[in-house]
């Protein structure tokens, strides 16, 4: 067994779930791998990779990022002793929703773009009928594909050229588009109305054919890591001039 304590981050203090865990109806659980070719796919496409989230909040902390690189590790050396070890946290932890009466909620990729419903990957969410699985992703072919009914997902935007093609899939389907606003929010976007869903990441999946605005913020980042350039960032629509970029819609 590797020197962290779990794999699961069942107490909510990862900033992505803690404000999910809000509602007292429901508690949420994540998985931080550290994002690399293999666990995030698509991050050059999407050009997110040199902005991602995985430095800022609690990644700042040497002890985290070492932990987070260790289960990617694990992942990639060992990957049928990994998902063992996952399976039997998630069985405790649903447990421990039932024993405290609330919906179970998991966020398996906070960081990382895994197909966990692939066999390869342990078909998760398929052990657990009565488990919530959640998660964002860029990868665009898995909103076409028949997917299990206990796990929803979100499609991540960005403007990045090379990505323009992904978001033009994802626009076929009714799958809510999470789009990270920095400015006013548009009443409409890529051809969808926005809602706000800065309060709840479970409320969001439920927003069928729209866009799903978050507000940018700025987080602190590790020390010697490169700030976020908002002038060239793909990933954020910066609205404060007050133009909207021209974006096809489907």
């Amino acid at each position: 067994m590797r020197w962290f304590k779990k794999l699961l981050d069942t107490s909510g203090g990862n900033n992505k779930l803690r404000k999910n865990n809000k509602d007292v109806s429901l508690r949420v659980a994540g998985l931080s791998m550290m994002p690399d070719d293999i666990v995030c796919v698509m991050r050059w496409i999407a050009a997110c990779a040199l902005e991602c989230l995985r430095y800022s909040g609690r990644g700042i902390f040497d002890a985290v990022e070492m932990a987070r690189q260790a289960k990617t590790d694990w992942y990639h050396e060992d990957r049928e002793a990994f998902i063992a070890q996952l399976v039997k946290e998630i069985a405790l932890f649903e447990k421990l929703c039932i024993k405290n009466n609330v919906e179970c909620w998991i966020r398996l990729n906070v960081l990382s773009d895994v197909r966990w419903e692939l066999k390869q990957n342990g078909s998760i969410p398929q052990l657990f009928p009565n488990v919530n699985f959640y998660d964002y992703t860029k990868i665009a072919k898995r909103l076409h594909h028949k997917l299990p009914s206990n796990y929803q997902l979100m499609f991540s935007y960005s403007k990045a050229a090379d990505y323009e093609t992904y978001v033009e899939q994802a626009l076929k389907t009714d799958v809510p588009i999470s789009v990270v606003f920095l400015g006013p929010v548009p009443d409409i976007f890529l051809g969808r109305r926005t809602v706000n869903g800065d309060d709840s990441d479970i409320l969001n999946l439920y927003q069928r054919n729209k866009v799903v605005a978050l507000t940018y913020k700025v987080a602190k980042r590790k020390k010697g890591e490169p700030k976020v350039d908002i002038k060239k960032s793909d990933f954020i629509v910066d609205t404060r001039n007050g133009l909207i970029p021209a974006i096809k819609a489907a």
